[in-house]
């Protein structure tokens, strides 16, 4: 059975699914609402289930409940432990897989179709039931532990973590969702099952699926799954007051070479430039080897063996961000030549076959991304989450396709602030100190 369902897997992933998405919503006798790309080639299906709030539903001083309580969901459900569970999952020949970000818990279930009650009935118990065994929470969070410790040492993540102390100040954005050692460490099993209270709640809910699974199969499928949770759940933070002073900060670390994380103030998913900003970013930063800057960087002087910029635009801050490493002694020619492309691009724009160059790309590689039914579902829930219409993938590439080199160019000279890019350089940069 279970390699019937690998099969299946790497035959769905083949899929040229692409062209002929059709997605309905489908709302349940109980009033629940998914989308739903029906597929009866393969007995196969994909659900997403994904809530809003994430580790922004942290308090301050619980840091990392939620990205631990999501690390046990399935480490026992109803009357199976960890292990019994496990097993039971694998006679199934299904996959549940849990995860925590900074906006989204989201579940991830995939199965065949002649297995479904069963799966969903475990699924349910999975969803209703956790048990939180304390030595379940001791063993994850000793995992857990185990990660931050090795981050401490990592230049990126010591980057990323002062970055967004700067960036986000007190907000939860401001702190790592893991945790830090000290939060970690002092949460209790009473704060793992607050945090699951808090996240699984109707009001934030959205749910997409692909396969062999019919409108009226799906409705009460939700509505068995689902329909008992409570209606609300803990209230979602504040929007972020994103500050990011230009300048340079220099966090000594012992390393040949420097990481260096730069951005300033980004543009939300729902501006209406943003499709214009998104194809900008392609060509200053985003578009591998073919952009502004891997050509300066790396190609013309050889700083760097990669950059990389883009956007971030998160439910409640958006930011613009960048990455490259380099020699400790090159560190602050690659930062001068980054804020210089920067400026350029702000003040010269872009030209029309760079443009030209980015729609193509972009619309050609759009297609790429819906390679199987997990995929396809992930995809409808993001659209639903960034409130875009039901026939958006059918749209997406002539809403590229639409926008002009004045477009372009505009949004460069309004977005793109040199002034107030910020490096946050890890290492022993030569010729580079904190300046604020």
């Amino acid at each position: 059975m279970k390699r019937i369902f690998a099969t299946l897997i790497a035959f769905v992933i083949a899929l040229p699914a692409w062209a002929e998405i059709e997605i309905e919503e489908v709302t349940s006798p109980g009033g629940i609402t998914a989308w739903l790309v029906e597929d009866h080639s393969i007995p196969f299906t994909a659900l997403e289930l994904r809530f809003r709030g994430g580790t922004s539903l942290d308090d301050p001083d619980k840091r990392g409940a939620v990205y631990l309580m999501s690390g046990l969901i399935e480490e026992g459900a109803g009357d199976m432990d960890a292990r019994t569970y496990a097993r039971e999952l694998e006679s199934l020949a299904a996959s549940f897989r849990y995860n925590a970000t900074d906006d989204t818990v989201s579940i991830t279930a995939q199965f065949l179709t002649e297995n479904r009650d069963d799966v969903i009935d475990l699924l349910r118990t999975t969803i209703h039931d956790p048990r939180f065994d304390q030595d379940a929470v001791d063993r994850v969070k000793a995992q857990v532990l185990s990660g931050l410790k090795s981050d401490q040492t990592d230049p990126n993540d010591i980057a990323g973590r002062n970055f967004a102390r700067m960036a986000y100040g007190d907000h939860p954005y401001g702190t790592e969702g893991k945790g830090t050692i000290e939060s970690v460490t002092a949460l209790t099993r009473d704060d793992v099952v607050t945090a699951y209270q808090d996240v699984f709640a109707k009001d934030r809910m959205y749910i997409g699926a692909v396969g062999d699974i019919t409108p009226e199969e799906l409705g009460a499928l939700l509505d068995e799954l689902l329909s008992d949770l409570p209606e609300t759940g803990k209230p979602i933070p504040e929007r972020a007051d994103v500050s990011i002073p230009g300048g340079v900060s220099v966090v000594e670390f012992d390393t040949p070479q420097s990481v260096a994380l730069f951005g300033q103030a980004g543009i939300d998913r729902d501006d209406p430039d943003f499709f214009a900003a998104f194809i900008l970013n392609h060509i200053l930063g985003g578009g591998g080897f073919e952009s502004r800057l891997m050509q300066e960087v790396r190609e013309k002087r050889g700083l760097t063996y990669g950059i990389g910029t883009y956007l971030v635009p998160k439910d409640l801050a958006s930011v613009y961000l960048g990455s490259v490493s380099s020699s400790n002694d090159r560190i602050a020619e690659a930062v001068e030549v980054i804020r210089d492309e920067w400026a350029r691009a702000a003040s010269e724009g872009v030209t029309q076959k760079e443009l030209d160059d980015a729609k193509t790309y972009l619309t050609g590689a759009y297609p790429l991304r819906f390679d199987g039914n997990g995929q396809i579902a992930g995809i409808m829930v993001g659209m639903q989450m960034e409130d875009l219409p039901i026939d958006y993938i059918a749209t997406r590439n002539d809403k590229v396709n639409a926008i002009t080199l004045e477009e372009v160019n505009r949004v460069a000279a309004e977005l793109l602030d040199p002034e107030g890019l910020h490096f946050t350089v890890v290492g022993k940069p030569v010729g580079l100190e904190t300046t604020n």
